[in-house]
């Protein structure tokens, strides 16, 4: 195994030196050497329970590990970030999508000027659009209140509005149904289309510039949809409002710019969701739950801030997901929350940390030597259970979980909800401890009908165990617990880059793929050239245009 140090200190080289001396040690055996483990590798912070004791660590890699953390800078690069300093190197940006929900201070200077002023502003009026659509004030053109809210984004202007509205569906208003659009997929717009009716039916359209190639197609195809089912262009202003900040662009489509809702050059895409890009949640959640969701945020917030690194949360999650990817290189990571009301979860933190941290380049333009963001990928329990939980117990490869399980449920089914928990407390301590084969082979007992021996057949039926995970549990999933937890996992993966030398913000890989786009699709309809394409793309774009021709 070769351990790749981000890091080439005097700290990097204790973590690897213990690492080798403990890379056999059981998780069993270190709850066997400590009665007091789960105790001392637990955490409570704003209405989460973080258990991490189901790790392959002992006290001297946590201690090693935090020495790494300091080697690193975390703190003094944390506070980089909430003092607004331009870390976002590669494009010359702040980073500041905590600000979005900093309820408690009075301003935020950056560069001079007080951020938290037009903050408040937009979100202000933004909330304020948002009760007219819930209260029926707001009314489409043929007097008819909105029924349903048609999101169309792609990427964060998507993927957290569309996670956070599933996920607080408990708390959504009953009469709007909220729909969100992101595929270029014809199938995704018609689907939704199909569900609707243009006179109760608003549009938000979430691109800052306006010119994002998925967002404007589908947005113009909704745009004649709309028009082809009776309404007039004068109606547009009425069923079509926008999250940019392009108001030529939006005016010339027909959208009112006084509906026009702004936001900032320092808010990353996949950490916009608490800006106007939220305009969808504030619809479905009202300006009440929706300030509890910046509040729990905000919570987490000040506790990376303040706290010491040993009783960080983020830092503790983002040390062990260090300790898996860089020693024992773990691919992947199970994100698995036991609520169906979560179910979009493990999509949006795919591009929050793969997005984030899947990098190649140094903060100083080298190649890394080291890995970087692992895959993130999960469904809910329990239906994982019975999908791909036998890789997870007997495959080959280890994959760290992260457990994650409100204990109330938001419905009133209680038989139900002690299943689930039962379920989810069932598979983090079955994946720790396993099952010998001397246990399998007594289970088996005197009776089997397997075309095998009982000691092939144990085998199969053994379990090695010592499989890591976290168990994140939240007293209920609400607006601020949910916004807290969304807040640890942005800040983990901000300390995993610090720790990695590697910025967390910029997506550079994602601009590649919609330049080649455009130029294949200039040739797919103008007779462009096609000689800069590789002779696998060309053959491929000739056998589709040979059957639309």
């Amino acid at each position: 195994m070769t351990i790749h140090a981000p890091d080439s200190g005097q700290q990097w080289s204790a973590l690897a030196a213990h690492f080798l001396s403990v890379k056999d040690k059981t998780i069993a055996q270190n709850f066997a050497g400590d009665p007091d483990r789960a105790g001392k590798y637990s955490l409570e912070v704003a209405s989460l329970f973080l258990d991490y004791s189901k790790n392959r660590l002992d006290d001297s890699a946590r201690e090693k590990l935090f020495d790494v953390a300091r080697a690193c800078g975390i703190e003094a690069r944390r506070d980089a970030m909430f003092a607004g300093e331009r870390i976002n190197v590669t494009e010359g940006r702040s980073v500041l999508h905590t600000a979005l929900r900093d309820l408690s201070s009075d301003r935020i200077i950056v560069d001079g000027t007080d951020i938290l002023e037009p903050i408040r502003a937009v979100r202000q009026r933004a909330c304020a659009f948002a009760e007219r659509v819930r209260s029926e004030e707001w009314r489409g053109y043929t007097g008819k209140s909105i029924t349903d809210v048609v999101n169309i984004g792609i990427g964060g202007s998507d993927l957290g509005p569309r996670m956070v509205c599933a996920a607080l569906r408990a708390f959504a208003h009953p009469r709007l149904r909220m729909h969100f659009v992101a595929n270029i997929d014809g199938d995704a717009l018609v689907d939704v289309l199909s569900q609707v009716n243009c006179q109760r039916t608003l549009f938000i359209i979430a691109s800052k510039t306006f010119t994002t190639i998925e967002t404007l197609t589908n947005a113009r195809t909704a745009r004649i949809w709309f028009l082809q089912n009776g309404a007039k262009e004068s109606d547009i202003a009425k069923h079509f409002v926008a999250v940019s900040t392009n108001t030529d662009a939006v005016k010339a489509f027909g959208i009112d710019p006084a509906n026009m809702f702004g936001f900032w050059d320092w808010v990353g895409g996949r950490y916009s969701l608490w800006s106007s890009i939220g305009l969808s949640i504030m619809m479905s959640i009202g300006e009440e739950k929706f300030l509890q969701l910046l509040s729990g945020a905000h919570a987490m917030d000040q506790h990376f801030q303040t706290a010491p690194l040993e009783k960080n949360m983020p830092v503790i999650l983002a040390l062990i997901g260090i300790w898996y990817r860089n020693f024992y290189d773990a691919a992947s990571v199970a994100i698995l929350p036991y609520s169906e009301h979560l179910r979009r979860l493990p999509a949006y933190l795919q591009q929050l940390d793969m997005e984030s941290n899947g990098k190649s380049v140094t903060m100083q333009g080298e190649r890394v030597a080291h890995g970087t963001a692992p895959l993130i990928w999960g469904e809910p329990g329990t239906n994982g259970q019975h999908a791909f939980f036998q890789l997870l117990h007997q495959g080959t490869q280890l994959v760290p979980i992260d457990f994650i399980l409100p204990m109330r449920p938001t419905h009133e089914l209680a038989a139900h909800h002690d299943l689930l928990v039962a379920n989810c407390l069932a598979q983090s301590s079955a994946l720790m401890i396993g099952k010998s084969v001397e246990q399998a082979r007594k289970d088996i007992g005197a009776s089997m009908d397997a075309a095998i021996s009982a000691d092939q057949l144990a085998m199969h039926r053994s379990f090695e165990g010592n499989r890591p995970s976290n168990t994140i549990l939240l007293e209920q999933l609400d607006p601020a617990s949910l916004g807290a937890l969304i807040a640890l996992y942005e800040h983990k993966v901000f300390v995993q880059g610090v720790i990695w030398n590697i910025n967390s913000f910029d997506q550079w890989g994602v601009e590649l793929g919609k330049t080649v786009a455009t130029n294949i699709s200039e040739a797919m309809h103008f007779s462009a050239q096609t000689g800069e394409f590789d002779s696998s793309t060309r053959q491929l774009l000739a056998r589709y245009k040979s059957r639309h021709t």
